[in-house]
C-alpha cells in the first residue's frame, strides 16, 4: 500500500555561498524522494534556507550590504543549486521572507508557553525567563558548556573565538523531557540512522539534559529575526525559529491540508541532516514538539561531512569546493554520481578534483556510458527488433541478474545505503558487459535475441538509476522504444559521458 512521507533537508545558513557538502545533502534527500515516488508513495519534499541567524547578519555587515539584500541573494543561490542538481523538491522555504514561517514559529512558541499537563494543572510552563551568562559559538549559533569544548574551543569551529554573553533570555525546559526522549529513541519510535548517531544522542541525553536559551535580546540579534510573542524586546533564538520551518512550510500556522496529510496524519516524517546538527534535530526539536503537542518526526538520517583532500572545508584555508564548477564541466549527474557512490552515507567522505575525474572516467565514461553506447549501437544497426517476445527470449541468467540488482538496490536505498545501491547497479552493468562480450553478437548475422537481452539489461539499469541519475536514466530510456507486440526501435543517442 502507498504511504505518505514528508522528507526534508536541513536549512543551511546563508552567510556564504553553497558548497559541495550542501550538494551532498540535497542529492541524498532527493534520491530518497524519487525512490519513494517510484514506489507509489505520496511525497512532500522540502528544502530551504535559514535566514535569521546572527552569522548571516555578521556576513552582511562585513560585506557592507543590507541584511535583507544579502539574505535574499544568498538564499537564491541555494535554490538555484537545487535546480542545477535536479532536486525534485516540492517547496523551498526562506525563513526571513515567508509569512508561513513567521506565523508558524510564533504559534509553536505560544503552544510551548501554554503547555500544561492536565494531570498537573499547577506545573510551570515549559518557557521561562532568567539571567544567563555563557560562552556563545557564532558558528553553531549555540551556547557551549565547558565539557563540550576542546582546548577552550568549539569542536565544530576550532580557531574561532567564543563570545562571552550575559543577558536575560527565555529558556525552554528541556530537562523535563529527558526520560520521554530516551524512551522514544531507544524504542525507535524516533529512529536515528545510523546506529552510531543514535548511541551518540542517547549518551548525551543520559548525561543529563539542561534547559536551553531560546531567545536573544533584540539588541544582540541586531533587530533581525522573529520577535518573541508578547515581548518585543526579545527575538527568537535562531534554532527555535529554524527548526519549525519543517511544519511551517506545510501550513502549521493555519493547520492546512498539507500539514494534516503529511505531518499530523502522515505515515513517515524524515529529516536528512549532517552530523554537526544531530542534537538539535534529535533532542531539541522533538522536545519542542512534545511540549507543543505536535506529532514527532519518525526518522532522522544523519550523514557525515565532505572533506577536501583529507581536510575539513574552511573559508580560512580556502579549500571550499563550489559544486557549480563541476556541474558546468562534467554535468549534473556526474556530480550526483560522485556524491552518492563515492561518499559513504554515514561517515565522512573525501573529495578532490583528481578523485572526481578518476571516478567519472571509471564509473561513467568507461562503465555506464561505454555499456550504453555498445548496446544502443548494436540495437540501432538492427533497425526494428521486430518479433513478438516470449519468456524464452529473455535468458534465465539475465532475468536473475536483473532481479538480484533490483532487490539489492531497493533494499539498500530504503536503508539510506546509497553507495551500496549504486554498487548493485554497477554490478549489473558489469554483468551486461560480460554478456555482450561472451555472446559477440557482431559476429553473428541478425542475432536479435542477444541484442534484445542486452537491451533488456540496459533498460533495467536505466529504471534502477532513476532515483540517483534521473537525467541519464531518461536519456537511456528515450533511446529504447518498445512496442506493444514486444518489438523495439533503438536509437544511438548522444554520448552519455565523454571521457575527460
Amino acid at each position: 500500500m502507498s504511504k505518505t512521507i514528508f522528507i526534508s533537508t536541513s536549512i543551511p545558513y546563508v552567510n556564504a555561498a553553497p558548497h559541495i557538502g550542501h550538494a551532498l545533502e540535497f542529492v541524498q534527500a532527493d534520491a530518497v524522494a524519487r525512490f519513494r515516488r517510484l514506489r507509489g508513495d505520496a511525497v512532500f519534499f522540502l528544502t530551504g534556507t535559514d535566514d535569521n541567524a546572527l552569522k548571516n547578519v555578521t556576513a552582511a555587515e562585513e560585506a557592507k550590504v543590507p541584511v535583507k539584500k544579502w539574505v535574499d541573494a544568498h538564499a537564491g543561490r541555494f535554490e538555484e543549486l537545487g535546480k542545477r542538481l535536479g532536486i525534485s523538491n516540492d517547496d523551498f522555504i526562506c525563513t526571513a521572507s515567508d509569512e508561513r514561517h513567521a506565523s508558524g514559529a510564533q504559534k509553536l512558541w505560544s503552544a510551548c508557553l501554554a503547555s500544561r499537563d492536565p494531570a498537573q494543572p499547577d506545573r510551570p510552563s515549559d518557557i521561562y525567563k532568567k539571567n544567563y551568562k555563557g560562552l556563545y559559538c557564532l558558528g553553531c549559533e549555540e551556547f557551549k558548556q565547558q565539557a563540550e569544548l576542546k582546548n577552550g574551543e568549539c569542536v565544530e569551529h576550532p580557531g574561532k573565538k567564543l563570545e562571552l554573553v550575559e543577558e536575560e533570555n527565555y529558556f525552554f525546559r528541556l530537562s523535563r523531557y529527558q526520560k520521554e526522549l530516551e524512551e522514544l529513541i531507544v524504542s525507535d519510535k524516533l529512529r536515528i540512522v545510523p546506529e552510531s548517531r543514535k548511541n551518540e544522542t542517547l549518551a548525551f541525553i543520559r548525561g543529563g539534559l539542561m534547559d536551553f536559551s531560546i531567545s536573544r535580546s533584540r539588541e544582540r540579534a541586531k533587530d533581525w529575526g522573529i520577535p518573541v510573542p508578547g515581548d518585543d524586546s526579545q527575538m527568537m533564538y535562531v534554532w527555535f525559529d529554524a527548526l519549525s520551518n519543517y511544519i511551517n512550510a506545510l501550513g502549521y500556522a493555519k493547520e492546512s491540508a498539507n500539514f494534516e496529510r503529511y505531518w499530523r496524519n502522515g505515515d513517515e516524517r524524515l529529516h536528512v541532516i549532517g552530523k554537526g546538527i544531530n542534537r538539535f534535530h534529535t533532542i531539541y526539536w522533538p522536545a519542542m514538539l512534545l511540549s507543543a503537542r505536535v506529532t514527532l518526526p519518525t526518522c532522522v538520517f544523519i550523514h557525515g561531512y565532505v572533506t577536501v583532500n583529507g581536510e575539513k572545508m574552511s573559508k580560512t584555508t580556502g579549500n571550499v569546493v563550489d559544486p557549480e564548477t563541476f556541474i558546468k564541466i562534467y554535468g549534473t549527474d556526474a556530480v550526483r554520481y560522485y556524491l552518492l557512490r563515492e561518499i559513504p552515507p554515514f561517515e565522512d567522505g573525501d573529495f578532490s578534483e583528481q578523485k572526481f575525474v578518476t571516478a567519472y572516467n571509471a564509473g561513467l565514461a568507461n562503465g555506464l556510458g561505454n555499456f550504453a553506447a555498445r548496446v544502443l549501437t548494436l540495437g540501432a544497426k538492427m533497425g526494428d527488433l521486430a518479433h513478438r517476445l516470449t519468456n524464452g527470449d529473455i535468458e534465465d541468467g539475465v532475468k536473475e541478474a536483473v532481479a538480484v540488482a533490483r532487490v539489492a538496490t531497493n533494499d539498500y536505498t530504503s536503508r539510506f545505503r546509497f553507495s551500496d545501491a549504486m554498487n548493485a547497479i554497477w554490478n549489473l552493468i558489469a554483468f551486461g558487459d560480460k554478456y555482450v562480450n561472451d555472446h559477440k553478437p557482431w559476429e553473428k548475422k541478425d542475432d536479435v535475441k542477444t541484442i534484445v537481452n542486452a537491451v533488456t539489461i540496459l533498460d533495467n539499469i536505466a529504471a534502477l538509476l532513476q532515483p540517483f541519475l534521473p537525467a541519464t536514466a531518461a536519456r537511456i530510456t528515450a533511446c529504447i522504444a518498445w512496442s506493444a507486440d514486444g518489438s523495439a526501435r533503438i536509437t544511438r543517442g548522444e554520448v552519455l559521458f565523454p571521457r575527460k
